[in-house]
């Protein structure tokens, strides 16, 4: 139960996250919000190792640098894929796929969720489906844009893998490799592509506030997966479009359509199969 209520947390605290850092990305280029909320969260990471302290060692940061990197080449793909293709398609296929890899990684070292555990995983993927329908693109994505979609997914569930993998006595060790190497990563690509990060006006703070919700997401779901399956944990931690959505409705006035409604629905469905599995 407790890793259920820790990733049900980490889900709502990442699409908080990404909320915050959409209404960055509209103020400042998406670089300079990437680079500088990465920065917000290493600093947060670094402040909450005493809080929470674990066994220092080069495996927890060499797993923690791999997941780094992996989620910074999901992210630039995920951005790329944006660019070339439409939300509707490429935003489910990410999230779905970001979902399903350690789905079939926990499955495939051993684990064996229940029935209504693996009912909620079903109805969980569904609703991730749901939710990212988005009412104003198209239906005319390229089959290249949705390939990238594919890569950007296994980036993100390969961070989740990777991170997994760290020794389980080294407390948040692996989540400063991580942010290391994605901050690194983020800057060399900012220096190839001659891009400056200064942020736009008044976009600062909500860059900050992204950043650190992000890293804070990033704690609870390495807590959570230390507690349980992570063919679970990442499925629940998968349905943070809900509260990106709910978000958008509530502080932007957005309108959400009944598919994604549903989807909602779904979610907590989900969450509920999977905590009383």
């Amino acid at each position: 139960m407790t890793a259920v209520i820790l990733a049900t947390v980490c889900a709502v605290v990442y699409g908080t996250a990404d909320f915050f850092g959409g209404l960055a990305s509209r103020r400042s280029q998406v670089l300079s919000v990437v680079a500088l909320s990465q920065i917000a969260g290493l600093v947060l990471i670094l402040a909450l190792l005493p809080v929470l302290p674990g066994m220092f060692g080069g495996l927890a940061l060499s797993w923690g640098m791999l997941a780094g990197l992996a989620g910074a080449a999901g992210l630039a793909l995920f951005y790329r894929a944006l660019a070339t293709g439409v939300m509707s398609v490429v935003a489910p296929t990410t999230a779905v796929t970001s979902a399903a890899l350690p789905v079939l990684y926990g499955l495939a070292t051993g684990e064996r969720p229940g029935f209504w555990a693996l009912a909620g995983v079903v109805l969980a993927l569904g609703a991730v489906l749901l939710v990212s329908q988005d009412r104003s693109a198209d239906r005319t994505g390229s089959v290249g844009s949705a390939l990238i979609a594919l890569a950007a997914g296994a980036g993100f569930g390969g961070f989740f893998i990777l991170l997994a993998m760290a020794p389980a006595d080294s407390g948040l060790w692996p989540l400063v490799g991580a942010r290391m190497s994605s901050i690194t990563t983020v800057a060399l690509l900012a220096l190839l592509t001659r891009r400056a990060l200064r942020p736009g006006a008044g976009s600062l703070h909500i860059i900050l506030a992204a950043g650190a919700l992000d890293m804070a997401a990033n704690v609870l779901y390495l807590l959570a997966e230390r507690q349980g399956l992570i063919s679970l944990v990442a499925v629940l931690v998968s349905l943070y479009p809900a509260s990106t959505l709910l978000l958008a409705r509530k502080v932007l006035g957005e309108r959400l359509r009944g598919i994604q409604v549903a989807g909602v629905a779904c979610a907590l469905g989900a969450v509920a199969l999977i905590a009383v599995a």
